[in-house]
This record gives C-alpha cells, structure tokens and sequence, in this order.
C-alpha cells in the first residue's frame, strides 16, 4: 500500500447487524451510556446533573468495568514543581509522533481540575503521611511523580466505588448484566439509541432497546481477542464492533499496548492474567533475567521506566536472547512491611499463585493490556455518526498515539466524559419521543427489507481460535507473514461451518472477530514501527512514510474499506472540514 492513496474495499468482511430477535421491550431517555468505567459513569452523572434522562446500561454489575482492575492510578500534574507542560512532553514522547497535540493539551491542562471533582464526588486517594496532600508516584514514562492512587494498588476500586454511589444516589437508572448489540437510526441516519440483551438478572428478559438521540459509547477495551491479557471477560470489542457497523470510523486499532509486567503463569496461560503494576518499578524495582542483571540499564534513559513499548520490546529480546519467554521483577528489598501497605492487591495475586515477592523474583512477561486506538472522536466525543458519541478505551481521541503514556487513561475518561457530558447539554433540543427508529434486527415500525443483511454469526467455539491466531500473528512482534496467516485464518472462520442462535457467546465471538480483522488489516498496512507496533521485517519507524493514522469505515452491511490520513499534520479526530454537517 502506498501512504496515501486509498485502497481497494477490503473484501470477504461484512458488517451488516448482529442476527437477533426484534426487541420485545423499549425504555425512552435524553442520553443512554453504554459502559460503567470511569467514562462512563462519569458522563451519566454530569448529563444527569443537567436534567437529562440518562439510562447506564452496563454489561456486568455497575461496579464491575474496567476501571475496578486498574492498579496503578491517574496521571495530572498535581505536584509541587510539576506542570501540564510538562505532563504534554511525556505524553508526546510516549506516543511516538502520532498524538494529536491539541487532544494532549486539553487532556493535561484540564486534567488536575477534573481528578479535583473526582475526589469532591468522593474518591478517596491516599496521602502522604509527611505532607497531609496527596501522595504521588511515577511510572514508566513520566518524568515527574505525578500519579495518584488509591488503597496502594487499588486505584480503579476506589474510583468505581465512588462513582457508582454517586450514580445509585442521584438515582439514574441502570440496566445491568446487558450486552449492547446494535445502533437504531431514525429516517435521516441520525442516532435514535440502541438494542440491548439483558442476560437474566436485570428488570427485562431478552432482547429489547433503549430510545435516545444521544448514545456514548464507552464499553471499554477488546484485550479478550488475544489468548492472555490484562482485560476482565466482559472486554470484547463491543463498542468498537457495534461503531464499525454504524458505519462510524474507527482508528489506530494497530496500536495495542502489551503491558510488559503481567504475572507469568506458564506459556499455556489463557483469559485475565494478574497485572504487576508500573508502580512497582516506580517505586524502584528492577528488570532482571534469570542471572540476576539488570538488561533494562543503557538500553533507555529512564531504563525500567521507559515507555512500555520499550520495556515490551526489552524484555522479549532478552528472553529470545536466552531461549526463554519470560523475564523476572526483582523487589524483594521492598521488605515484607512495603509490599504489605503499598502493593497489597498485586502481593495476594502473586501468593495466590506461589509465589512471594518478599522473597524471590515475580515471573513476568508482556500481556495485551490496551487499545490505543478505537473509534474516531473529536475534542467533544462525537464520532462520525450524529448523536453517537464515545470515550475511554473505546475511543481514539488522539491522546494516546502510538503508545499510551502509564495513567493517562483514566485521566482520558474523566476529561472527555465531562466534554461530552457538556457538548450534549449544548446540543439543540430535540424531540423527547424519537420517531420511528430503524432497527437492525426488524421489528414493530421498521420493514424488514429497511435492513441491511444481518451478520452471520460465529459459534463460541471459534472464540479460542481467534485468540490464538492473533496472539500468534497480531501479538508483540509482528511481520507480513504471522499478520497474513492471521488475516486467512480469520477468514476461514467464516466459511461454512456450524452457524449457532443469537446469544452472548455468540455475539461476543462474532464482535471479537469483527475487531480482530480490523487490528490484523491495519497492522498488515502500516509498514514501519511505531510505539506499539512491533514489525519484524519493517524494524524502523518511518515518519517520511507512515506519521498518519490508517483510519477504517464500513457503510452498513458493506465492506470495510481503509485509508491513511493524507499528512503527518492531520490528527486522529474530526475537523471542521471532515465533520459531517450534522454536526458542524
């Protein structure tokens, strides 16, 4: 592919809707959010205190996003000495060349205020016994300490905590324990809410729909389409698969961070492994391989606080070095009392599994932890579709680039979330009672032939196949020829073969299959590499050719088609000339 010059429809990809039954039920609202991380709640409570009808729809229990696993805590330039500058350089650095410099200064400038609120609705973060103020920390990347936590290493609990008795207070409504399936339109295209699957303890059976002219999308990661990751089960690409068959455009989606201290359980470990936070090399320890040397110093300033691409990359050459897959952190000169107080959460994983950080080296190796990418926003969260919106993992603002900075993500879900939340009460009034929405999936009002084809759907059992094709081609190094086999083996998939009900399982593999061959087409075109972008056979990064972002759309129930940005000075979010007019 040249940069530059748009490509052929991808072809053999459908993105028509989910195959599912009509919905038997509908609740009417101002704005639904679909996710209870961070973003999430944080964009009900603020369109709620606006007087809008705000339902959170979620897809576990309220407190049970991605945001309760985050160890480490929020990045803001809260501490004496610091500066938003400063916070803006580290994150430019880390996103090697491909942030969009106006998302990163909104994000550090606003970014103090809004962790102000966060602790004013009731997070509480640890302070500094010497100081009274708030305690800070560094992680890797940071020149300055400037991350805040929580119960030690228990930053994303306490916030979840906080911001779902906020939610429960105010008295939003909730649907819990359902999977969002697909967008509704009204006759002009225009977003007139969302179907919805409740799995069998909320207050409605099946499927049904939530009537709203305002949707954000804020459904977390995709970290489930490899065989190991950071991500809790719920993480399947929900909100990016349902964006990409609106016809939204998505981002980045090459860009996936693999943390590089996740607990090493053996070469066969499978689903959500425990995450050994970049707090504990913050805190001072160390990198080693099996002789006990430190591999990490002279191959970076920062050494084991480099940004995490360079750390990942470190660590699995090393290890191909000595024939191994996995390296050691060594913090054993913590003492029993440290690990004890600050890390307690990241102490009973490890002895769960036997081993004691007081007393010998943790195993580590790198685990898919986040998408960098997502689906496309601009400063405000609107996507390309009118009235849907997204924020948190499940955008791609410009933030992050290439390689998210550590702790920058839920600062990211607080600031965009409060934009959002501010953009929609702007927003012309609009009808309370949406006209006849277009269903995906047919029903009362809505003609079947309105619909495009729907999506055949995978069996569950192609779940572990698809994980195993992209940690083995799409995974921390990469080339033509393990992204190639990925991409036919991912099309095999969907030739033939069992073809089950509509149900979760079912869902869940057909939207992780959907975003895998997205991550798998982009990787395969940007032939360089960058931040987290590892190419084997293109090892050096290419700003001549490839500072742009690979940007994919698909009209409903059309091809995916793929293009670059035209120059290395257009950013990853829209601008007044690519806004549809909707939204200008």
């Amino acid at each position: 592919m040249t940069p530059g010059r748009p490509p052929a429809p991808t072809p053999g990809i459908g993105t028509g809707p989910l195959t599912a039954p009509p919905p038997g039920w509908a609740l009417d609202a101002d704005v639904v959010v679909v996710g209870s991380g961070v973003a999430g709640l944080t964009v009900a409570l603020r369109c709620a205190a606006r007087g809008a009808r705000t339902v959170v729809v979620t897809k576990a229990r309220l407190e049970a996003g991605s945001t309760r696993w985050a160890q480490g805590g929020v990045a803001a330039a809260l501490g004496d000495g610091d500066s938003p500058a400063e916070h803006l350089a580290d994150t430019l650095e880390a996103g090697a060349g491909l942030c969009d410099e106006e998302a990163v200064r909104t994000l550090v400038t606003t970014g103090p205020a809004a962790v102000r609120r966060l602790i004013a609705a009731g997070a509480r973060f640890d302070t500094s016994p010497a100081t009274g103020g708030l305690a800070l920390t560094r992680e890797g990347g940071h020149h300055r300490d400037r991350i805040v936590h929580a119960g030690g290493d228990a930053t994303g609990a306490e916030i979840s905590r906080a911001l779902a008795e906020a939610v429960r207070a105010q008295g939003i409504r909730t649907v819990e324990n359902a999977l969002v399936l697909d967008l509704l339109t009204d006759a002009d295209g225009r977003t007139a809410g969302v179907t919805l699957h409740v799995m069998g303890e909320g207050r409605h059976d099946g499927v049904g729909a939530v009537h709203a002219p305002a949707v954000v999308l804020a459904t977390g990661g995709m970290g489930q389409v490899y065989a190991a990751t950071t991500n809790p089960a719920v993480s399947t690409g929900d909100g990016v698969a349902l964006a990409l068959r609106a016809g939204a455009e998505v981002s980045d989606l090459e860009f996936v961070q693999f943390h590089p201290t996740v607990l090493y359980l053996g070469p066969d470990a499978q689903g959500q492994q425990p995450l050994i936070s970049e707090a504990v090399r913050g805190e001072g320890a160390h990198l080693v391989d099996a002789a006990g040397e430190r591999f990490m110093r002279g191959a970076h300033p920062l050494a084991e606080l480099a940004p995490r691409d360079i750390v990942a990359k470190g660590i699995m050459r090393r290890a191909a070095a000595q024939g191994t897959d996995h390296m050691y952190l060594d913090a054993r000169h913590f003492g029993a009392a440290m690990w004890e107080h600050r890390f307690p959460t990241i102490l009973a994983a490890c002895r769960a599994h036997g081993i004691d950080p007081v007393t010998e080296p943790v195993p580590v190796a790198p685990a898919a932890h986040y998408a960098s990418g997502g689906i496309r926003t601009d400063l405000d969260g609107r996507t390309t579709v009118p009235g849907l919106y997204a924020c948190g993992e499940a955008a791609c603002t410009g933030v992050h680039g290439a390689n998210r900075l550590a702790s920058n993500s839920l600062l990211e879900g607080l600031v965009f979330a409060e934009r959002i939340a501010e953009h929609i009460a702007r927003a012309p009034e609009r009808p309370e009672a949406v006209p006849s929405p277009r269903s995906p999936h047919g029903g009362p009002g809505t003609p079947e032939s309105a619909a495009p084809a729907a999506t055949a759907l995978l069996p569950a059992t192609a779940r572990p196949r698809i994980q195993q094709l992209m940690t083995r081609g799409a995974g921390v190094l990469r080339s033509r020829r393990s992204l190639t086999e990925a991409a036919a083996g991912l099309a095999a998939l969907t030739e033939g073969g069992e073809r089950p009900e509509p149900g979760v399982e079912s869902w869940e593999t057909t939207n992780l299959h959907l975003v895998a061959r997205v991550l798998v087409e982009a990787a395969l075109r940007r032939e360089e590499t960058r931040g987290c972008h590892w190419r084997e056979d293109h090892p050096d990064r290419d700003d001549t050719a490839w500072r742009r972002h690979l940007i994919v759309s698909a009209a409903p129930g059309a091809p995916l088609s793929v293009r670059t940005t035209p120059s290395t000075a257009f950013p990853p979010v829209l601008t007044t000339a690519d806004t549809p007019k909707e939204h200008q």
